[in-house]
């Protein structure tokens, strides 16, 4: 089980929302690329990183953290990023920056083909990003719910050839209000690609339900506001999984 701490970038800074909100942010950091060596000291063996304004831009916005984050872990991890991709020359941009993979998110609802492309120009290093409520994907950075059903879409993009699915359940982004375990099983059982959970990860007790599914196919978690605030250590949370998993997540 892979435990990935995320970083989501506001106007160069750390931050997290509650439910996606850009109005309801918290700074953790002024410097991303200090935060990024420290999630790599405290053991993360990936880093989740979100452009919150190029997610409502359609375009990226955070650049100079991107690289400030890049620069800080080298090439000891890798690191993937969501927000504002909606075309090939931004996926080949940040490939060459050095990020490792490139989450689709509202691009891939709004223009599958895209997505298709993407997959077949880049492949192994597309992730597709599927936020939801109650079933229901929702683009724009959250403020659109859509009539797409979760399910249908996660086949479809699987047969695209994405390597991954992030499943977010909004409700409990940021609310520190536990995993959607019912819902993310639901998915990773629908599909034959990993999943990775992220929304409501709060502390050990989530460790331990996500990697008593990890054999339906719950291949990590991405954990925010909880190693912030400190609810969840991630050095502990690691381990805990770690032995759980009976060894270490690649």
């Amino acid at each position: 089980m892979l435990l990935i701490p995320a970083i989501d970038l506001k106007d160069g800074h750390c931050v997290r929302l509650r439910q996606g909100d850009l109005n309801d942010a918290t700074v953790f950091s002024e410097d991303p690329g200090a935060m990024a060596a420290h999630w790599l000291e405290q053991g993360g063996r990936r880093l989740h990183l979100v452009d919150l304004n190029g997610a409502i831009a359609g375009k990226p916005k955070n650049e100079a953290a991107i690289k400030s984050i890049l620069a800080a872990v080298g090439d000891d991890i890798p690191v993937q990023i969501g927000g504002g991709i909606r075309d090939l020359d931004t996926i080949e941009r940040y490939l060459d920056l050095g990020l490792s993979y490139v989450i689709i998110g509202t691009a891939a609802v709004k223009n599958p083909g895209f997505l298709q492309d993407a997959c077949s120009a880049f492949p192994g290093q597309v992730i597709v990003g599927l936020d939801a409520r109650d079933g229901k994907v929702a683009t724009d950075g959250w403020s659109k719910l859509t009539r797409n059903d979760v399910l249908d879409l996660a086949k479809k993009f699987e047969d695209y050839g994405c390597e991954a699915i992030i499943y977010t359940d909004i409700g409990r982004d940021g609310m520190l209000s536990g995993v959607n375990i019912e819902a993310t099983v639901r998915l990773a059982r629908h599909v034959r690609i990993p999943v990775i959970a992220s929304g409501g990860v709060t502390d050990l007790r989530d460790i331990d339900a996500l990697c008593a599914v990890e054999e339906e196919g719950v291949s990590g978690a991405i954990l925010g506001r909880s190693i912030y605030e400190g609810t969840l250590d991630l050095k502990t949370a690691q381990a805990r999984a770690d032995e759980l998993s009976g060894g270490a997540a690649a």
